[in-house]
């Protein structure tokens, strides 16, 4: 189960990016993550498995939402 134990080193991790590349960098990472974890929950429908993946998925945005950063205000 190396995906798994994947998975929850990337959940446990401490984000603190210190630039851009690091964010897509990490954002890459839990696609590829979530993605694989996707493939073991079609073969064993293991609701354990949804779980991993649903608070992967909320990591994973927001990372994208830091990316795309404050929207403007108008003045």
């Amino acid at each position: 189960m190396k995906t798994i134990e994947r998975a929850l080193e990337f959940e446990n991790r401490k984000f603190s990016f210190k630039t851009t590349s690091d964010r897509i960098i990490a954002a890459r990472e839990a696609k590829d993550i979530i993605l694989e974890v996707n493939e073991l929950y079609k073969k064993e429908k293991d609701s354990k498995l949804m779980d991993l993946m649903k608070r992967l998925t909320v990591i994973k945005q927001k990372i994208e939402k830091r990316l795309k950063g404050r929207p403007l205000t108008a003045s």
